[in-house]
């Protein structure tokens, strides 16, 4: 990284993290500044799975999904990875290969334990400032999602929670489907 009192961009801190030997299996993102590795855990893939074969069940096998792929988000250093992204038809990535936060329509965290908090405070604050219509959050340690619409002013102005079981009625958004937990795996 450079060698002055000046706080690392995210390109500098994500290339620091490029050449360190992070373990196969492990999702890296840079949450307000802060560097988080988790590990992918089945029950965790399960969900993922399940959300993006909706995603694909409703829209094609062609739709822009992005899955644990470096988005960078206003607010400080936020280079998030988020578990699903569904993005708009026609988004195109800048020329570093990465896509826009402005482009993504849908967003899917699946809580890992150790990250939680994150997924529940600075991610959903970051999500929301930059006016991602849907936000949804599967927590299989509580058997619970919780979908977040409506963004205004760096927050949701709706919140609806549902029992793994019920289906999660998106059918007034964006996302335009009805999403089926009867299958998600608990914690």
């Amino acid at each position: 990284m450079a060698d002055t009192d000046e706080e690392p961009t995210l390109d500098e801190m994500f290339g620091a993290l490029e050449r360190m030997p992070v373990p196969e299996g492990y999702k890296v993102e840079i949450v307000e500044g802060a560097i988080h590795m988790s590990p992918q855990r089945h029950v965790h893939w399960q969900i993922i799975r399940r959300i993006v074969r909706a995603l694909e069940d409703a829209f094609g096998m062609d739709v822009l999904v992005a899955s644990d792929e470096r988005i960078d988000f206003p607010g400080h250093l936020n280079g998030l990875a988020p578990d699903v992204a569904k993005l708009r038809e026609d988004a195109q990535q800048n020329a570093a290969g990465r896509w826009h936060h402005q482009d993504v329509e849908f967003v899917a965290e699946v809580i890992s334990k150790d990250t939680a908090a994150n997924d529940y405070g600075p991610k959903k604050t970051a999500y929301a400032v930059a006016e991602v219509p849907v936000y949804l959050i599967a927590d299989p340690y509580q058997g619970k999602c919780h979908l977040y619409t409506q963004p205004k002013d760096g927050d949701y102005l709706s919140e609806l929670t549902i029992t793994f079981g019920a289906d999660i009625d998106m059918t007034g958004t964006v996302v335009g489907l009805t999403l089926v937990t009867g299958t998600f795996p608990r914690g």
